[in-house]
């Protein structure tokens, strides 16, 4: 097993001081807890304790953790979910997105930035935030699920996927859009792709049966299995127990799936042997932070950068691709 461009070797991890399930994202996120199961004091506690350990299971499998704390003065709630606000591409370039929920807008922070400058080598930068003004939004590498080996963004409808948005975004970074309409059970739209649809090098885990279309179910389908990865279906259990929400890393010793303990438990033995023939299963345990309505992949901003050498010079252009500038553009 050997390090792609599909499994990045570091990510950035935000660990919260007050985490608690955001009521302002409550009404279209299927997968939130809307009553509060633990007192908020716990809450935050536990939730600290997991990400913590998270991060040291992850550099226990010689996965690059970027750990900053949130102490959580702006009233920032999901800010252990850094991968919606910004992303990173092979070449050299960073993407800054607008969000949809006013909080939300409040994670994005300048020292994240900085340290990739600092670490790694950004040739550009891209901010679509200011289309927060024009009711646009784009929340990252959860509205999109990039197959970064055969440059398409798969993408669910939804009021955090807006299609002007994802145009600007697939035109700037080289990928084709692919979207698609989905429902849960209860008939309700999927709000963020990355719950369900997960792309690895060789394999591909979706919940096929939420995309609402059965003919475009089928190409989605057939461009995963046209890149060479072996398609797994999720039940609609395994969906909500956040099987899909999970990330693959290049770690010491191989490529690993980073997926919650309660997504790995899970699994069939049929689906496990299959990822396993390329991916080692890393369970974490995060169940405090599943009460938000994401999990660990939403927890993980993968780097697709290059490390920058001892002594490089730093030289970065930054582009804002909107009409009007949000107040925290870098």
């Amino acid at each position: 097993m050997h390090a792609s461009v599909q499994a990045p070797s570091a990510v950035v991890m935000v660990r919260p001081h007050r985490f608690r399930p955001n009521p302002e994202t409550a009404a279209d996120n299927a997968f939130q807890v809307r009553t509060a199961q633990l007192a908020a004091p716990d809450t935050s506690r536990r939730a600290f304790a997991e990400v913590t350990a998270a991060a040291e299971r992850l550099e226990g499998a010689g996965v690059r953790v970027h750990l900053f704390d949130d102490p959580g003065e702006h009233d920032t709630p999901d800010a252990v979910f850094p991968n919606n606000w910004f992303s990173t591409h092979a070449g050299g370039h960073v993407a800054i997105y607008p969000m949809y929920a006013r909080s939300r807008r409040r994670e994005r922070r300048s020292d994240v930035i900085e340290l990739l400058k600092a670490e790694y080598r950004v040739q550009d930068v891209i901010d679509y935030s200011g289309l927060e003004a024009d009711g646009m939004f784009l929340e990252g590498t959860g509205a999109m699920v990039l197959d970064h080996i055969g440059r398409i963004a798969y993408t669910a409808q939804s009021n955090r996927a807006d299609p002007v948005a994802l145009e600007r975004f697939c035109t700037h970074f080289n990928y084709e859009p692919m979207v698609f309409a989905t429902a849960d059970e209860e008939g309700q739209p999927c709000y963020h792709t990355n719950v369900m649809l997960c792309i690895g090098t060789a394999f591909a885990l979706g919940g096929f049966h939420m995309i609402t279309d059965p003919a475009r179910r089928a190409a989605v389908c057939e461009r995963l299995r046209e890149t060479g990865r072996e398609v797994i279906a999720l039940s609609p259990h395994q969906i909500r127990e956040f099987a899909g929400n999970a990330l693959e890393l290049s770690g010491a010793q191989g490529r690993v799936l980073a997926l919650s303990a309660r997504a790995a438990a899970s699994l069939t033995p049929a689906q496990r042997a299959t990822i396993e023939q390329s991916a080692r299963l890393l369970p974490l345990d995060v169940p405090t932070i599943e009460l938000a309505g994401g999990s660990v992949r939403c927890m993980l901003a993968g780097v697709h950068l290059a490390r920058r050498s001892a002594g490089a010079e730093i030289s970065v252009q930054f582009t804002a691709c909107a009409s009007r500038i949000c107040p925290n553009s870098y």
